[in-house]
């Protein structure tokens, strides 16, 4: 069971707060970025596509979805989106939160984005792995040799 019980959900709602209001912080006017919209709207599509595809493995695979219990994944997915990174969830908020950034044109997002990669890495996929190594052995040991933990 995880120590820390912060939803990710949570954790990204926290950091797209942070985009907006140090968006909003006239001290810090002069670190912007100017991206197309389309551009933010892309990357917010990929992100939610991703997520959505390790979601729909997980149902597939009749799993939980929840992060906060790994410990009743009943079975290890590696299929999918799982082939290219182990955390599509995570990897989909993580550019949701530069969608954000792009479409508010700040520069100081990207230290949001990386603040919640650091905050999930520590608190979340640290415990979750390690969930999956009480329960999948060898099998997941391969898997993480295989296939990386972001990209």
């Amino acid at each position: 069971m995880l120590e820390h019980k912060i939803p990710p959900p949570i954790v990204m709602l926290t950091s797209l707060a942070g985009v907006y209001l140090s968006s909003q912080t006239s001290s810090l006017s002069a670190l912007t970025i100017e991206a197309p919209l389309w551009l933010s709207i892309a990357t917010a599509v990929l992100g939610l596509g991703i997520m959505l595809s390790g979601a729909l493995e997980f149902r597939k695979a009749k799993t939980t979805v929840n992060p906060l219990n790994p410990e009743q994944a009943s079975e290890l997915v590696i299929s999918g989106v799982f082939k290219i990174t182990r955390n599509p969830m995570y990897l989909g908020m993580s550019l949701i939160i530069i969608a954000a950034s792009l479409a508010l044109g700040n520069l100081i997002g990207l230290a949001w984005m990386m603040g919640f990669m650091l905050y999930i890495q520590v608190f979340q996929i640290k415990p979750e792995e390690k969930a999956m190594h009480k329960l999948f052995g060898d099998s997941f040991a391969d898997y993480c040799q295989q296939v990386r933990r972001w990209i």
